[in-house]
């Protein structure tokens, strides 16, 4: 067998390894499977955190399709999967995810929470209409919290540094 051959076999060998990790997701709290990318789809069925699931080429926003270990495949929020072997999302949330979903938590109605339908929504999907900001009252539990986040001048100015970003003047934009 030629060189080039084996080298050829080789590669393929760890390139569909390489792919085959990458497929290997787990969920990272319980949710709902669901047959369309649309919070409000049918659920095909319920998957608790940890579920390990095969992540397919199927893309539309920021839903991705998976297939379950029984075969069921449907869609999920990206937000909601990670790499097998991640750690699940706390109850209070981690990191990227909690500050992604737990924007919507900002603001409440005034009223009671509804009991949780596995229905989750994104901030950036959707937006906040004029009656969500008309009724909107603050969360001091999470404005507090994101209080936490803030960095002073000196900070951002060391991030910058550290980040070899470099200063641009940008002009204002036309007032409309």
């Amino acid at each position: 067998m030629k060189f080039s051959n084996v080298c050829g076999m080789l590669i393929a060998l760890v390139a569909a390894a390489v792919l085959a990790q990458t497929d290997a997701m787990v969920t990272r709290r319980p949710l709902e499977l669901r047959e369309t990318p649309d919070d409000g789809a049918r659920s095909l069925a319920p998957l608790a955190a940890q579920t390990p699931v095969t992540r397919l080429a199927g893309r539309q926003g920021a839903w991705v399709q998976i297939r379950t270990a029984q075969g069921t495949t449907g869609w999920v929020h990206m937000f909601e999967v990670g790499p097998a072997g991640a750690p699940a999302a706390a109850p209070s949330g981690n990191a990227a995810t909690s500050a992604l979903r737990g924007l919507t938590g900002f603001f409440d109605k005034g009223s009671a929470p509804a009991p949780s339908s596995g229905t989750t929504s994104v901030i950036g999907i959707r937006g906040l209409g004029a009656e969500d900001i008309a009724n909107a009252t603050p969360n001091p539990a999470l404005v507090s919290q994101a209080e936490t986040y803030r960095a002073d001048a000196e900070q951002a100015r060391r991030f910058a540094r550290d980040a070899a970003l470099t200063a641009r003047d940008v002009p204002a934009l036309p007032a409309p």
